[in-house]
């Protein structure tokens, strides 16, 4: 969320609910809805690490409200993060835990525990397909996410099949 907001701030100042709404309109409605008050907190805790600057703006009839900036070293904070390379391989999977253990348990059955994650993934994978349809065809980057999340899914089934196989190999 840190970064996302610096990286919106860097168009320009902006208060809170536009930063929501700037998140909401690139991403569309597969990525999770940011919830506002995680969006207050958030630019509070940037603003006291000096990455931003927010300032009052009086409003007829309204309550005053916050408008931020990006510092400089905001600016350098976003850079930074653009150079950095997202390493996330899945190691530490709770499923393949789950999947590891459950012989030594006698509580759960490996093809069983397979065939429910085929399950869930599949489903998923047709709550992300009816996304797609619904989501606004100019949304590139909405297309986009969905879609990798489909190839994320696409991968994990195929590796659900291999460990079925290897497992079935092994009785």
């Amino acid at each position: 969320m840190r970064q996302s907001l610096l990286a919106l701030l860097a168009r320009g100042p902006a208060h809170g609910y536009e930063l929501k709404q700037g998140l909401e309109q690139l991403l569309g409605s597969a990525y999770p809805q940011p919830n506002v008050g995680q969006i207050y907190v958030t630019l509070g805790r940037l603003e006291k690490s000096g990455l931003i600057e927010g300032e009052d703006v009086e409003q007829a009839g309204r309550p005053n409200k916050k408008v931020y900036h990006l510092t400089d070293a905001g600016r350098e904070a976003l850079r930074a993060w653009y150079e950095e390379t997202a390493d996330e391989p899945r190691v530490r999977d709770e499923f393949f835990m789950k999947l590891a253990l459950a012989p030594q348990t006698g509580l759960a059955d490996q093809i069983a525990l397979i065939n429910r994650q085929r399950r869930q993934y599949l489903n998923t994978m047709r709550q992300l397909s009816k996304l797609a349809a619904a989501e606004d065809r100019d949304n590139r980057v909405a297309h986009l996410l969905i879609e990798g999340a489909m190839l994320h899914l696409q991968a994990d089934l195929d590796w659900l099949e291999r460990c079925q196989e290897e497992l079935e190999e092994l009785e």
